[in-house]
């Protein structure tokens, strides 16, 4: 029987204070204008209650409902919501009360119960800016604009709620004990602590485990289920056992010399059975790819061969090959040391050789060096132009030994096999067809397979992985509800979720990398870190926390990676430029912040923890977009399901013409090159390239003099933008520094005349753009929110060159010229995912065009669509990703993506979009789309039938959504991308056996039916 404690004794002092404050919170927090600051709240809850707020009867709320309200002290910046200069605050033009950057005095406009003071303490409801019900589709919501029925109606549930919570706290107690006095104690650990007061900073737990004396994992994991802000996240663990490792043994011993250097330079003294028979293999003369796990010693495998042939042959060399500057620096060193190590080779010379060596030290490395670390765009564009003075180099060339090769797919990888047998073919032309190729990768599908496409030769594949490794658990992490008892108010970011979980590891001594998919959300990661570490007073382990990604300076990036391989760091935030093998250290643990673009991915960032004989981890922190809660639901397939095929595209004419084009300028081509080049060769060298009247085929002169320059292996070079910090201009007159370069795609989208831009976790506001000179001025600010751009893209057809039958169908698949145009008009100003301000912006628009495939839509597919009250925009949208998810080149293409932000709107749209599912290619004419058309309609029905047999209910990245989508999957319908495709393919559809969806808003239709585009003259109905 419960017991009963008078009601006076325990809630009606509690309750009256709860609802005063409910009451004024609910006035203040509707109004963007107020701040919920405790100054200003506590005035107005005291003229409600006619007694003194004391600071420990809020903590006693806060210790009742801890998920509910947040009472605590944060920079008084962090509530500012514009972000004028001095000089623009003194000239007027301000738009909304708020502090100046730069003010040296309060200002008259300044928010009602600011105190002037480094932090302010807020007090507020978790739910504070929930106001008209948002529709599902949006990641964001509007600043709320409450009507009196609402405020009392949101004043009625946070009332219930702490009702709620009362007869918990009731139920909870031990008999015997007093809730009361129960709370008070707790309350205790909920009384706000002054960051300036730095007494409060914790002193026992501030020291960090040492790498050797950190806890294990197992241990971390059940310390993070004890902590009081654990609410049941992990969703499923998966542990994996430790590996012991496996002794090979060699063929051939090595010599006593090369012995040593292992033994003084890596402590081998054994080798691995994969190394084992790989390196038996390559002294065999064998091309070899070694496909095992990530740290299992693969580096190996070339490098002692290479030193055992340098033993036989001084002369010999060898090239090895990198995706990365970085990833080659690394390995140079490596090579450097092993070397050094071994008697009677410490003369041999190393260096790398790629677009940033100096012209002036290029002729001594091609002469005196055995060994180049290199990539494939320096090969192509540097070494085959010029083979005339690489001829002794290639020779004497033993080893080319590429690593990573499972970067190589799609259309670069696609290049990157022309340029292979570009290579063998100038090798051959020199003298030399004994060339040994090696490559490394991580676990991939079929390996042997992926390396005879890209390099033309018959393969040993070695997959028997003998290194050892450590238990290994894999958690899947989903982010709490906000408040358990009101799912209605969402759950927790995951980006928040992440930093937590970041910063609780760190502080147990765990080394942890943070991957992020986008630059932008790596910035946000950073920033929300150093908010957090610098609050908690955790500025050691900030110290030790850096983020990486593409566009910084190499300076930068040598500089971090540097620490991380010093073992400086705890903590990196990276994008998945860090998927690679650069040797940052040894880490505990890896936190994917969302799913990678992949399962691929997702395996090759998990590989990133654990090294050897210790235990790792990997989370997956999952966001709510539906593919991340189709692996919530379905953990299984994260481990069963198998990696996607890697894709080589031979039978490009495009690709192999512009390759045909460069190996013509470096030696003539003749028929007999069919060896190298494929069947493709005869047609081409009759149609594109010049015959001589010795039967020798030349490059057509419009390509030359450098017909290289014409051929981006990696897609269309962009223009690109400076970021440039003027911060000191106006402070004290000192020179610009230049942050990093962004590419026009990225620039658009990251750079507009007052967003916010993110540097390494710090935030600069930009002042001015200059589109002609491309670039961006920017100014250091300290400030609390982030800025979204308000953007849309078009994909037009504009003119069809080809037009061809789908089998069994009325309807026609169409090839020709597209246009697309992309526009920012606008910003979102950002804070906790509630949209504090809404800005026009003018830029100019990005327009570009090329060549693309499309399929309309029949108009009565469209009825159908519209009579079952399914989306036309979710169908056509949903049908594109399952389209591009049958074809294995779909990573070179692009479609429109539908945005909620636009979809979702009850207003009529002006930017209807034709019924229309359009293919284009994302980086220049490498012939996809062409290809595409050839086998559309293959593809059309290996899609309508993935997505009916597919036994998910909503779908999924095997049918119709799509992990490279730029809208995050959120206007999806699998049942109308069905009936799309049916409908395309002419196939029965059973309109009865199809529901009529129930949708919670009303939303305009922004979908019209297709004009028919112009043909060029001449063009004809091809079969199917």
């Amino acid at each position: 029987m419960q017991r009963r404690v008078p009601r006076k004794s325990r809630e009606i002092p509690r309750r009256k204070v709860y609802k005063a404050l409910n009451t004024v919170l609910a006035f203040v927090s509707s109004r963007k204008h107020l701040a919920t600051t405790f100054p200003m709240v506590r005035s107005s809850v005291e003229g409600l209650l006619k007694r003194p707020l004391e600071l420990a009867q809020v903590a006693e709320l806060k210790a009742l409902l801890p998920d509910l309200i947040n009472f605590a002290y944060i920079a008084r910046d962090q509530l500012r919501i514009q972000a004028e200069t001095l000089s623009q605050v003194q000239c007027g033009g301000r738009t909304s009360p708020d502090f100046s950057l730069n003010s040296l005095q309060q200002s008259s406009s300044q928010l009602p119960g600011i105190e002037e003071d480094e932090h302010v303490l807020v007090l507020e409801f978790a739910d504070n800016t929930r106001g008209k019900k948002q529709r599902t589709g949006s990641l964001l919501s509007l600043p709320p604009a409450m009507s009196a029925a609402q405020s009392k109606k949101l004043i009625e549930n946070r009332d219930e709620r702490f009702r709620t919570a009362v007869n918990e706290l009731l139920s909870a107690t031990p008999d015997g004990e007093d809730p009361v006095e129960l709370l008070k104690v707790a309350a205790k650990d909920h009384i706000p602590a002054n960051p300036k007061a730095r007494s409060h900073l914790p002193k026992a737990e501030a020291e960090v485990p040492s790498p050797n004396e950190r806890p294990s994992v197992n241990e971390v994991v059940q310390e993070i289920q004890e902590q009081h802000w654990y609410a049941n996240q992990i969703t499923d663990r998966r542990t994996f056992p430790a590996r012991t490792a496996r002794e090979g043994f060699l063929s051939r011993s090595l010599s006593a010399s090369i012995q040593q250097a292992l033994q003084e330079s890596r402590k081998i003294t054994s080798f691995y059975t994969h190394q084992a028979a790989a390196i038996n293999a390559v002294c065999n003369k064998k091309h070899v790819i070694v496909s095992t796990s990530t740290a299992s010693g693969k580096s190996v495998i070339y490098q002692v061969p290479f030193l055992r042939f340098l033993e036989e042959d001084p002369s010999a060399t060898a090239m090895f090959v990198y995706p990365t500057k970085a990833l080659a620096q690394d390995q140079r060193v490596a090579l450097e040391q092993l070397l050094w190590s071994c008697p009677g080779l410490r003369h041999i010379n190393v260096a790398t050789y790629d677009g940033d060596t100096p012209q002036e030290r290029r002729a001594a490395i091609r002469d005196g060096t055995s060994v180049i670390f290199t990539n494939f765009d320096t090969i192509h564009a540097s070494i085959l132009p010029h083979e005339e003075l690489w001829r002794n180099f290639l020779h004497n060339l033993k080893i080319l030994a590429v690593d990573e090769l499972h970067y190589y797919s799609d259309l670069m990888g696609s290049h990157v096999a022309q340029v292979i047998r570009r290579f063998r073919r100038v090798c051959a032309a020199v003298g030399n067809r004994e060339v040994v190729f090696v490559s490394c990768s991580a676990t991939i599908t079929k390996p042997a397979q992926h390396m005879q496409r890209l390099f033309g030769v018959e393969v040993e594949e070695i997959t028997d992985d003998g290194a050892p490794s450590g238990c290994k658990d894999y958690l899947v992490w989903e982010p709490p509800y906000v408040d358990g008892h009101a799912p209605k108010l969402g759950r927790h970011s995951a980006m928040s979720e992440a930093a937590k979980l970041m910063r609780y590891l760190m502080k147990r001594g765990i080394r942890v990398i943070l991957f992020c998919k986008i630059r932008k959300a790596c910035e946000l990661a950073m920033k929300a870190l150093r908010t957090e570490l610098s609050a908690e007073g955790r500025l050691d382990i900030l110290a030790k926390v850096m983020p990486y990604r593409g566009g910084y300076s190499q300076e930068d990036r040598r500089r971090i990676e540097h620490e991380a391989f010093s073992g400086n760091l705890l903590g990196i935030v990276a994008t998945n430029a860090l998927e690679l093998g650069i040797d940052i250290g040894v880490l505990d643990a890896v936190i994917m912040l969302g799913f990678p673009f992949g399962l691929a991915s997702f395996r090759q960032q998990a590989g990133r923890a654990g090294r050897r004989a210790r235990d790792s981890m990997a989370v997956l922190v999952a966001d709510m977009s539906p593919l991340d809660q189709h692996y919530v639901k379905y953990p299984d397939a994260l481990y069963n399901n198998p990696i996607e095929d890697l894709v080589i595209h031979l039978e490009s004419k495009e690709i192999v013409e512009a390759h045909l084009q460069c190996a013509a300028h470096e030696l003539p081509v003749s028929k007999d090159d069919t060896v190298f080049f494929g069947p493709l060769l005869s047609e081409i060298c009759d149609k594109k390239l010049i015959k001589d009247e010795d039967g020798w085929y030349h490059t057509h002169p419009k390509y030359l003099p450098y017909p290289q320059k014409h051929v981006a292996i990696r897609g269309a070079e962009e223009d690109k933008y400076v970021v440039v910090d003027i911060t000191k201009v106006q402070e004290s007159g000192q020179g610009t520094k230049i942050l990093e370069e962004l590419e026009l795609s990225r620039a658009l989208f990251e750079v507009y005349e007052g967003g916010v831009f993110m540097h390494q976790g710090l935030t600069f506001i930009v002042k001015e753009v200059s589109h002609d000179a491309r670039m961006a001025k920017v100014i250091r600010a300290d400030v609390n929110w982030i800025t979204s751009p308000r953007d849309f893209t078009d994909v037009d057809a504009k003119q069809t060159y080809r037009i061809k039958e789908i089998p069994n169908s009325p309807h026609r698949l169409f090839f020709g010229r597209v246009e697309i145009i992309t526009v920012v008009y606008g910003f979102y100003k950002i804070r906790n995912k509630c949209i504090l301000d809404v800005v026009d912006v003018d830029t100019p628009p990005w327009e570009r065009q090329g060549t693309g495939l499309w399929l309309d839509v029949p108009q009565n597919i469209l009825g159908l669509l519209r009579s079952k009250a399914i989306s036309p925009a979710a169908a056509i949208h949903s049908a594109c990703h399952a389209w591009m998810n049958s074809f294995a080149l779909a990573a070179d293409l692009r479609t429109e993506c539908k945005a909620a932000e636009k979809e979702m709107k009850a207003a009529e749209s002006r930017r209807k979009r034709p019924a229309r599912l359009i293919f284009y290619e994302s980086l220049g004419n490498s012939g996809v789309t062409a290809q595409a058309l050839d086998h559309a309609s293959e593809i059309l029905k290996k899609a309508q039938c993935t997505v009916e047999s597919c036994p998910c209910q909503e779908g999924c990245a095997n049918c119709v959504l799509s992990p490279a989508c730029r809208e995050h999957n959120t206007i999806s319908s699998k049942i109308g991308a069905l009936v799309v495709l049916r409908g395309l393919l002419n196939l029965e559809i059973d309109v009865d056996s199809i529901p009529t969806q129930v949708n919670e808003f009303d939303v305009a239709d922004t979908i019209v039916e297709a004009d028919f585009v112009r043909p060029i003259s001449g063009v004809e109905v091809e079969a199917a």
